[in-house]
């Protein structure tokens, strides 16, 4: 028999209703957990009869999604695109896999009578449960009218129709639900409708616009469809799976891999992300062990688990988070993470849902952080793992206005590293390149490498701020602000008069001259806890105007620019003046209980600096037990939060160029960027 378990039971004799939300993902998984679980005789979706053939196509070429187009007046287009994440859609597919008639209880009676569409957000579902999401909506009924009651009583015409020998599940729309109870309560006649429809066509859509045009964004249906696809090849199987890992060669392949897929690869992104989202429902123990490789296996309908949206949403983020990193070398800081969170919640609570989406999500990451991090989080969202432009049927590409009232526009200006882009002289030569893989590498053995001398200026001239501006920061920590009495001292404090201005009074400030020079300066990008910058290299200064100097880089050999000539970034330097004096600070014994690469170079500046004070400049302080060292060698250590400097000023001097030899030196400004 066809029973229920929910607290608000929907079954009316062989009738079991099944409200849902059109085309949410939420509600499409609990349409897949009953069909699964009940396995009924009859599937009653509400949709158009006139549609039923063309529904059945497009159902069939999914996971490739389609859009159902027909001409409901002379001068006016309906389209209806199929998704995955649409609940009458998995009505129909789930029916499909456990041989379910499917019945289309839709009567086309031209226009649909004009419903609220206008739901609370279904992730409510997931803290709430189904029924009690139905209930809270069903206080409020709709109001009713002829078209609704007309609409209705079609709807019940078809339901009482059904064998009446076989129990039906029926999915219809959760404001459609009270009229159509109301409708069954007494017999239908049939309604003045259309038997069929033509002109109607089933189209490709194009990937470019499926965001726009899709209810859930494509990101979250890929995730679904392989979700989806693990659960149903294990119900091909047997009731007790073999051991062997073979058995996963599908989903568990992709959920284990380990290499990095390419940019443009979404199929290891779309597993890592069906892997690592939280499922709701089961035990925590089965939860917290879910990472594992057996458990990876998406698990039978009477275990079923659910897809947590706010944990894809997450996933999300980190993805785009390392293609960002990934193509602008720069890294996401921890407060950033939080206002972005905290930032979308807010644009979620405008739009009165509890969940942002994608566009909010976009301007949120714009907002928090730049273009280039909002169009790798927006790239990612409206990635379809399957879609492709190029179909047996004929491909379209829609915009979200012909679909949709009041669309929201955002303009992202992606900045990538590049050459500034001016105009050239006709016939002039872009950048040089490989004639053949392997050209340049030719050029380079390793035994005589230098480094580029433009940028050795640029990279002194920098030091030589950071050591004035390392003093000015000591001096202003020892200045002291006092009433004017009969000397201006050092200027007047603008500042602490204005403060005070109630006493009607003058301040003044004065600056305590530092006796010492700046001798070191150490600039620490990173501090390399996880081994990304694994070149280590100690260089002498050429002459006396220049700097011995000591860093850590990304390793050079791994990025040829031209002949002989290749390219790192560092992850932290040292200059040191005068120069010729530097030993090589990454094998000296002496520093043996540095306990990072950071913590190397700031030894190496107070063991060489000739002066009394060394700057350095990281994200955080040195540890405590370096103020011991310095003081104990007569040097005192000046900390600059990496955060107080320009950015800008920080990516020119952070790349590297190292040359092999001297020879070539004339050349490299023709590959050097």
């Amino acid at each position: 028999m066809f029973t229920s378990n929910d607290p608000g039971n929907l079954k009316r004799g062989r009738l079991h209703y099944l409200p849902v939300v059109p085309g949410r993902m939420e509600f499409a998984e609990d349409v897949r957990k009953t069909i699964l679980a009940e396995r009924p005789q009859v599937v009653a979706v509400e949709l158009p009869a006139t549609l039923e053939s063309p529904f059945l196509r497009a159902v069939e070429r999914l996971p490739e999604l389609s859009v159902i187009l027909y001409s409901a007046k002379p001068d006016e287009t309906v389209y209806v695109p199929v998704e995955i994440t649409d609940p009458f859609v998995e009505a129909i597919r789930s029916a499909q896999e456990i041989g379910a008639e499917i019945f289309f209880v839709d009567p086309d009676v031209g226009d649909r009578p004009h419903l609220s569409d206008l739901y609370p957000d279904s992730y409510a579902v997931r803290r709430l449960g189904r029924w009690a999401y139905v209930e809270r909506y069903r206080i409020h009924p709709q109001q009713s009218s002829f078209e609704l009651q007309r609409h209705a009583g079609g709807i019940a015409w078809k339901l009482q129709s059904c064998d009446p020998l076989a129990e039906v599940l029926v999915v219809i729309s959760l404001n459609l639900l009270d009229p159509v109870l109301d409708a069954m309560q007494q017999p239908q006649a049939e309604p003045l409708a259309r038997v069929r429809r033509e002109g109607v066509q089933v189209l490709n859509l194009h990937p470019e616009c499926l965001a726009e045009i899709l209810v859930e964004f494509p990101f979250i249906q890929s995730v679904y469809e392989a979700r989806r696809y693990g659960i149903a090849r294990q119900e091909r199987e047997s009731a007790h799976p073999p051991s062997d890992v073979n058995y996963a060669e599908g989903v568990l392949k992709l959920l284990t891999q380990t290499v990095e897929p390419p940019e443009k690869d979404l199929e290891a992104i779309v597993a890592r992300s069906a892997r690592h989202v939280d499922w709701n429902g089961g035990e925590d123990s089965e939860r917290a062990a879910f990472d594992t490789p057996e458990l990876a296996i998406p698990t039978p309908p009477e275990r079923f688990r659910f897809m947590d949206r706010q944990r894809l949403i997450f996933r999300l983020f980190a993805e785009a988070e390392r293609h960002y990193e990934k193509s602008t070398r720069e890294k996401l800081a921890h407060w950033q993470r939080r206002l972005f969170s905290r930032y979308s919640r807010n644009l979620a609570l405008m739009g009165k849902t509890l969940v942002a989406g994608l566009f909010d999500q976009s301007v949120a990451a714009r907002s928090i952080v730049d273009d280039n991090f909002a169009w790798e989080l927006w790239d990612l969202g409206a990635s379809h793992l399957h879609q492709k432009a190029s179909s047996d049927l004929m491909t379209v590409n829609i915009s979200g206005e012909e679909l949709w009232l009041n669309m929201k526009r955002i303009r992202l200006r992606r900045r990538l590293p590049r050459e500034k882009a001016r105009i050239r002289p006709l016939g002039l030569k872009g950048r040089k390149k490989e004639k053949f893989p392997g050209e340049w590498a030719k050029d380079f053995d390793g035994q005589g490498i230098c480094s580029y001398p433009p940028e050795d200026i640029v990279l002194e001239n920098y030091g030589l701020f950071l050591k004035k501006k390392g003093k000015s920061l000591l001096s202003e920590e020892r200045s002291h602000t006092e009433p004017f009495s009969t000397s201006l001292l050092d200027g007047i404090d603008i500042r602490e008069t204005l403060r005070n201005w109630h006493e009607g009074r003058l301040y003044v400030r004065q600056f305590q001259k530092i006796s010492g020079e700046v001798g070191a300066v150490v600039v620490i990008f990173d501090e390399d806890r996880e081994n990304r910058y694994p070149w280590q290299m100690t260089w002498l200064g050429e002459h006396s105007q220049e700097s011995d100097m000591a860093f850590y880089s990304t390793d050079p050999y791994e990025q040829l620019v031209g002949p002989g000539i290749t390219r790192a970034e560092y992850g932290g330097f040292l200059l040191s003046y005068p120069p010729r004096r530097m030993m090589d600070v990454w094998h000296d014994p002496d520093y043996v209980f540095a306990e990072s690469k950071s913590e190397t170079l700031l030894l190496a500046a107070l063991d060489y600096t000739l002066e009394r004070f060394v700057v350095y400049v990281a994200a955080r302080p040195p540890r405590s037990v370096f103020k011991t060292v310095a003081s104990r060698l007569g040097r005192k250590i000046i900390y600059i939060p990496i955060g107080q400097l320009s950015p800008v000023s920080l990516k020119k001097i952070r790349a590297v160029h190292v040359l092999d030899g001297h020879d070539k030196r004339p050349n490299a400004k023709d590959y050097i960027w």
